[in-house]
């Protein structure tokens, strides 16, 4: 399968409800879990943290490293691409399988230079449960522990259709 087949089967699978999601961004937003530099970035409130808790420390269990994929930029990718449907970027992977209750790194590595790219966290039932923000060449990491098994999709809010993957969570492993 081709680079552009891939981005074709991409955006054939994203659900109009994610374009509904990233239109109500603001509104889902809770400004007293925002962080102090931009209320439209924040982490897990109150409510949302009983579905998954996320943490800049702690031990984790497990790390996946996401990155950032430049598919056709202006700098690289074909003119024409890039002139009709503008810069097309892509998370690597798109798909990770993690375990409930298990404490997990999510490293996201920001390769482009000029390009600001941000995560952006649904429940199963598309609530948004959080929203950071990935700067330009930076790496950013979390520790996330998923309290409830299910698929939960994310996003890159800027860069959509096309930006986006899937974490599903399983059960817990059975005791030691």
């Amino acid at each position: 399968m081709t680079t552009w087949e891939v981005v074709y089967a991409v955006r054939r699978r994203i659900p109009t409800a994610v374009l509904a999601i990233l239109s109500a961004l603001s509104v889902v937003a809770s400004p007293a879990a925002a962080p102090p530099m931009d209320k439209n970035f924040y982490l897990p409130d109150a409510a949302a943290s009983k579905i998954v808790s996320v943490s800049k420390t702690g031990t984790p269990e497990a790390e996946v490293i996401i990155l950032s994929e430049a598919v056709a930029i202006k700098e690289t990718g074909p003119k024409e691409t890039v002139a009709k449907f503008g810069e097309v970027y892509a998370w690597s992977p798109t798909f990770m399988a993690v375990r409930r209750d298990t404490p997990t790194m999510l490293t996201f590595w920001n390769l482009q230079p000029d390009d600001e790219h941000d995560f952006m966290l649904a429940a199963p039932d598309g609530t948004v449960l959080m929203h950071l923000k990935l700067m330009p060449l930076t790496k950013t990491s979390y520790i996330f522990t998923f309290h409830r098994a299910g698929i939960f999709n994310f996003y890159c809010a800027v860069h959509q259709p096309e930006m986006n993957g899937q974490i599903l969570v399983l059960p817990p492993t059975s005791a030691k």
